[in-house]
This record gives structure tokens, sequence and C-alpha cells, in this order.
């Protein structure tokens, strides 16, 4: 079992490093050229990959094997990798799973039909707190465990 991270906007990159560390967990990052990443930790591995429509999301879908925690805010990624038996953990806490998966893709596609035809969904995207951060690690622990029993 191994980490897999889309790395190019997680905000909890180093909550997920000290809770592989304290498991002795491998990490693999995964990253474009513009959000390029340095870690000097042998457990930490870091992809760079080009600019690309979908290149980390690729890369990430290839490295990936049944039994791997992946991270991730994308609904097409995490589709894929659940059908590669990952658990897959999105950085607010929750996990994807073949339940939650077609509800989430059809909202994004609605999204972006709205989004096409200039129409606002207003609201306000509320900045992390702490919660967020106990309420994520509660749920990569947890992943963990359910992973170490399998």
């Amino acid at each position: 079992m191994k980490i897999l991270i889309d790395a190019d906007a997680c905000p909890v990159k180093e909550l997920i490093i000290s809770c592989a560390k304290k498991h002795g967990l491998e990490v693999v990052m995964v990253c474009d050229v513009a959000h390029m990443l340095f870690y000097n930790e042998d457990f930490i591995t870091t992809v760079t990959v080009d600019q690309g429509f979908d290149s980390a999301d690729l890369a990430i879908a290839n490295r990936t094997q049944a039994g791997d925690i992946c991270i991730t805010q994308d609904y097409g990624l995490a589709s894929l990798l659940l059908a590669k038996n990952a658990t897959v953990l999105h950085h607010n806490g929750f996990f994807y799973t073949q339940e939650n998966i077609d509800r989430m893709l059809f909202e994004r596609h609605l999204s972006r039909e709205m989004r096409r035809q200039k129409k606002s969904r207003g609201g306000h995207v509320r900045k992390r707190t702490k919660e967020d951060d106990e309420k994520f690690l509660h749920a990569l622990e947890r992943a963990i465990e359910r992973g170490k029993q399998n």
C-alpha cells in the first residue's frame, strides 16, 4: 500500500507526509511543471509531468494499484481509481465510493454546463480550517487502518 497524491492543488500534503511517515508508507506526489515539488525524504517520490490536459491524472492512474490510497479532488480521476480498487479520498475528508461517484460526476457536468452558459452558481469558497484538516487526517488514518487489515 502506498499513498498517491494529485499534488497540484492539494492543501494537505504536509499532513499526508507526517501520517505516512508515522505508518512507514511510501508517498508518490504527482504534479505538473507549474507546481514542481521537492522533498528530501526517502519515502517520498515526486513525479513531474507536462502541463498538458490530464497529464497528472494519467500518471497517477498508471501508478495506482489495488489497495493504494489516492488523494484527489478530481471526480473523473477518482472514478478511474475506484475501478482499480484503490481507496480514494478527497482533501476535505470524504471518501469517493461506487455509491457516490456517479452523482458527483453528474453534478460536475451540470456545473460545467452552467459555466458554459455563463450562469452563476453563486457561493463563496471558504477558507480551510483546522477542523477541515482534522477531518481529513481522521479519514486518512481510517483508510490506512483498513488497508492494513486487508
